[in-house]
């Protein structure tokens, strides 16, 4: 027999910034709540830059997302607000906006295209010339070809954010578990809690699977149920801006180079995070020369100064990625059991949606509507999948 502990409205599985949300809003809505992770606040927030960016990061074919990160970036200022005010901790939360910028005529026209597309879907970005984009930030490069200007993309630190969640859980009454989940237990058909790394098993009311990357690895999981979540690679540079260069940047710059994405986003202390490779190369979390090399080149060129800068972390996450790169959330097929997972790109801006819905779901047993074409169960098995 496995030694048991008290039951749990709610346990979650996955400490990170997704599953503490869960947590924190679960408990707020009177639910007894447990979390399990080894190291609660741990995971791809800490790799992560934070750029609140549904302006700027829309991609053709998202507009489903779009209307989700845009209902999530809304909610932020409130969202950061309230949580600085439970804990006491500053977020590092910046409504300095973001520039898009050009270097080559390509990049111009591609630019161009997006500028067009985020009009059509009625958001609000500004077309500036070379000149307008470095007299905003003056240490751009002089060959930049344009920009776009969304004032209305923010930033945040995702330490800071994954910090205070912690100390929100617990302030909440949530229960840490500090170890791994071993398994789903699933009884009469019903997700019934899990057991623990050390044999212990856990009963709970519900389960929210909110592992990340690692969210489609518990065992337990009917494979019909598992969520298709694939890790996708991220390597991302820290560097500190000395008191004699600031300000550096005034706000987050982001640009595509050579045909890869590329963003540098200050913060307020001085760091400057530029990121991220994109690499599916499963569970490897190497930093590589080639990788590091790739991501310093791209950024001097667009912001010659940047070599003059001390170089104080190299750091490689794994995003969830979904096969439609957009979240799965609420309930899944398995009475009791609950997906908070796949948020690829977008895990930090969608936090706060995200502990809205499952909240709401875990409270009256459906999404709001805002959540309902993320589903977990808008996919199939993962033998449908592979098809």
């Amino acid at each position: 027999m496995h030694p048991r502990t008290p039951t749990s409205d709610v346990l979650v599985l996955g400490g990170g910034i997704i599953g503490l949300v869960t947590a924190w809003r679960a408990a707020q809505r009177g639910l007894a709540t447990a979390v399990v992770d080894p190291e609660p606040g741990g995971g791809a927030a800490q790799v992560a830059a934070g750029m609140l960016a549904a302006v700027t990061e829309l991609h053709y074919g998202e507009q489903t997302l779009l209307a989700l990160n845009l209902a999530s970036a809304r909610r932020y200022p409130d969202f950061a607000a309230e949580l600085q005010e439970a804990t006491g901790q500053d977020l590092g939360y910046r409504a300095c906006g973001t520039l898009a910028v050009a270097l080559d005529a390509d990049d111009r026209a591609h630019l161009r295209e997006l500028h067009a597309l985020q009009r059509q879907s009625g958001l609000d970005s500004e077309w500036l010339s070379g000149r307008e984009c470095r007299r905003l930030e003056p240490m751009l490069a002089p060959g930049v070809r344009g920009g776009l200007r969304v004032d209305g993309d923010h930033q945040i630190d995702p330490r800071r954010l994954a910090a205070a969640l912690v100390t929100a859980c617990e302030r909440a009454g949530v229960r840490f578990h500090r170890q791994w989940a071993q398994r789903l237990t699933v009884t009469g058909g019903h997700a019934r809690g899990a057991v623990l790394a050390d044999g212990t098993a856990l009963a709970a009311e519900q389960v929210v699977l909110a592992a990340g990357s690692l969210s489609g690895r518990l065992d337990g999981v009917p494979d019909d149920i598992a969520p298709p979540v694939r890790p996708v690679k991220g390597q991302v540079l820290r560097l500190t801006v000395p008191k004699a260069y600031a300000p550096f940047l005034s706000r987050t710059v982001r640009a595509v180079v050579r045909g890869g994405h590329l963003y540098l986003v200050p913060r307020v202390n001085g760091e400057l995070v530029v990121g991220a490779t994109t690499e599916d190369l499963g569970w490897d979390t190497t930093v590589t020369a080639g990788g590091v090399y790739e991501l310093l080149r791209d950024a001097h060129e667009l912001v010659p100064g940047i070599t003059e800068l001390p170089l104080t972390e190299t750091r490689a996450g794994l995003r969830p990625g979904s096969p439609d790169n957009a979240p799965m959330l609420g309930p899944t097929t398995l009475p009791g059991l609950h997906l908070a997972t796949g948020h690829h790109r977008n895990g930090v801006l969608l936090t706060p949606v995200t502990g809205d819905a499952l909240a709401h779901a875990l409270t009256t047993g459906e999404l709001p509507e805002a959540a309902r074409p993320f589903t977990p169960k808008r996919f199939g098995t993962r033998e449908e999948l592979t098809v």
